[in-house]
């Protein structure tokens, strides 16, 4: 299973030099899950960026993957998990995921870089 992180689809989406990396992870939608809280972050950036009509095809083409819905047990789950790794609300739910499902997690973002379970590439490196 793979899980890629807002930073990774909205790099992906728009074509930056990491795309590539992070291509077959998003285009294998039968391996991909997809937390709630990415398809908030990703349809925000796009909606202020390119706008609605942008936003939602970008959204469609995230929900081909299993969308993981935060209820309160993995609401609990994350806040824990965030707590002992020191991350953010987003990134708390986002690697809860990866790790409830047992997938890769692809990013750029760099405080997950290091940890298991996870394919990190910096922002603007190329494939």
């Amino acid at each position: 299973m793979n899980l890629v992180d807002s930073s990774a689809w909205l790099a992906y989406f728009a074509n930056e030099p990491s795309a590539d990396f992070f291509a077959e992870a998003i285009e294998d939608s039968d391996l991909l899950v997809v937390p709630s809280v990415c398809v908030y972050e990703v349809f925000k950036v796009v909606l202020r960026e390119r706008g609605e009509d942008a936003a939602f095809s970008v959204v469609a083409a995230m929900q081909q993957g299993l969308v993981v819905d935060l209820d309160a047990d993995l609401a609990m789950e994350a806040a824990s998990i965030g707590f002992e790794e020191g991350l953010s609300f987003a990134d708390s739910v986002i690697y809860t995921v990866a790790r409830k499902h047992n997938a890769t997690l692809w990013t750029q973002d760099a405080h997950f870089r290091g940890k298991p379970g996870v394919q990190y590439r910096p922002k603007g490196i190329g494939a």
